[in-house]
């Protein structure tokens, strides 16, 4: 799995850092997401799922089929 996130239309929720925080963040200056991990590790696979279908506007895009941790 690859993610990639378009941060100028985050609105700052914070769903992703809740659902997956080993993969999101929220940064300091205006909350908007911060990626800690653009080929998170299998284990974090449902997490990162999670988070992207909870954003509110859906800035989280997932790359299912690129694997680099995922064996």
């Amino acid at each position: 799995m690859k993610v990639e996130v378009d941060d100028s239309r985050c609105r700052a929720v914070g769903n992703c850092a809740l659902y997956a925080p080993a993969v999101f963040d929220q940064n300091d200056v205006d909350g908007r997401v911060t990626l800690l991990d653009a080929m998170p590790p299998a284990h974090e696979h449902a997490q990162v799922r999670e988070a992207a279908s909870r954003c509110p506007a859906a800035v989280i895009v997932l790359h299912e089929n690129t694997s680099a941790h995922d064996e």
